[in-house]
């Protein structure tokens, strides 16, 4: 994979990871469960990884997608 390539895919998941982080960070801190980190760094994962993996990332290409084919029709 190219240089190129391989910053956009970064971008793309940053884009997806950060505010989905903050999210479940928010909510897990108005929880009154008080966890470890462990377990809260588990739970995190558990829930993000296929979250950025099968509907994040997906989502951000498809918009991509259909914004570059405006730009391409004008």
């Amino acid at each position: 994979m190219k240089t190129k390539m391989k910053l956009i895919a970064a971008l793309k998941i940053w884009v997806v990871i950060y505010p989905s982080i903050t999210l479940f960070l928010y909510l897990l801190s108005k929880s009154s469960l008080e966890l470890p980190l462990y377990l809260k760094t588990l739970f995190l994962t558990l829930i993000l990884v296929p979250w950025v993996v099968f509907i994040g990332v997906p989502f951000v290409d498809s918009v991509l997608r259909l914004l570059s084919s405006k730009v391409n029709k004008k």
